[in-house]
């Protein structure tokens, strides 16, 4: 199978060209290190492709910056797929998005709007958070270490990017079950256990984030639902089987 993976260079993104590679497919990568802007569209010729895995993304908390990406990403790769005859598009987005509509996630729900309304037969995995979130949700204020407070059920990014290979090999079945880690976690706990694997300093506290999405996070929105997907490995497990990273 011909696969095109957006955003291929990214946390997820190099782990499903590994894992398709591995598998046989040809692979394409969709990202600005290949020449693609997949936000202006310029670079993207998806010809002789079957298949997208949308994996991209953005660095930003604003929901203007997440949903002009986000529509815009999509939009371009949409109108690519349906000149290249691709039959089948799969986006990757985040558990509770729709119900947290809120900073980075207000650009997630717009992808999902988008891909559902779109022309290309799709999947969507909505997954939880990674667990190597526990090290780059941390920010370092002089000798404390600031977490936000968040319930989260994570885990390994290598899963989620197996669920969209796996989703990808298949036909679309439009909305796929949430995919999550086997139990709720607080971040500040796991981002604790990661720096003293690692030996980092700093005394880790947990604060609220104001607004409509610190609320959302506290309150259990992002957690799946019961008929969610639950992987099996812990935290715990991961980490230690994981190279810390600093």
């Amino acid at each position: 199978m011909r696969i095109a993976v957006a955003g291929g260079t990214g946390a997820v993104g190099r782990r499903i060209v590994e894992l398709a590679d591995a598998a046989g497919h040809e692979v394409r990568v969709l990202s600005r290190s290949t020449g693609v802007d997949l936000e202006r569209g310029t670079g993207l010729d998806l010809t002789g492709v079957d298949t997208v895995i949308d994996a991209s993304g953005v660095q930003t908390t604003s929901a203007r910056r997440s949903e002009r990406f986000f529509t815009s990403a999509t939009r371009h790769l949409l109108a690519a797929e349906v000149a290249a005859g691709v039959t089948h598009h799969v986006a990757l987005s985040i558990v509770g998005a729709s119900r947290a509509p809120h900073g980075y996630y207000a650009g997630k729900a717009a992808q999902e709007r988008a891909v559902a309304a779109g022309p290309v037969p799709w999947s969507i995995l909505r997954a939880a958070q990674f667990f190597e979130f526990a090290h780059q949700v941390a920010t370092r204020v002089g000798p404390l270490v600031v977490v936000p407070a968040m319930r989260s059920q994570p885990l390994a990014a290598t899963t989620v990017a197996a669920r969209l290979l796996e989703l990808a090999e298949g036909g679309p079945i439009g909305d796929a079950e949430d995919l999550a880690g086997p139990r709720e976690e607080r971040m500040v706990e796991l981002t604790r256990a990661w720096r003293a694997r690692t030996g980092a300093t700093g005394r880790v506290i947990e604060v609220p984030i104001p607004g409509g999405f610190g609320r959302a996070i506290r309150s259990g929105a992002i957690l799946p639902g019961p008929g969610a997907q639950l992987t099996t490995q812990t935290f715990a497990e991961w980490l230690q089987a994981e190279p810390p990273l600093r």
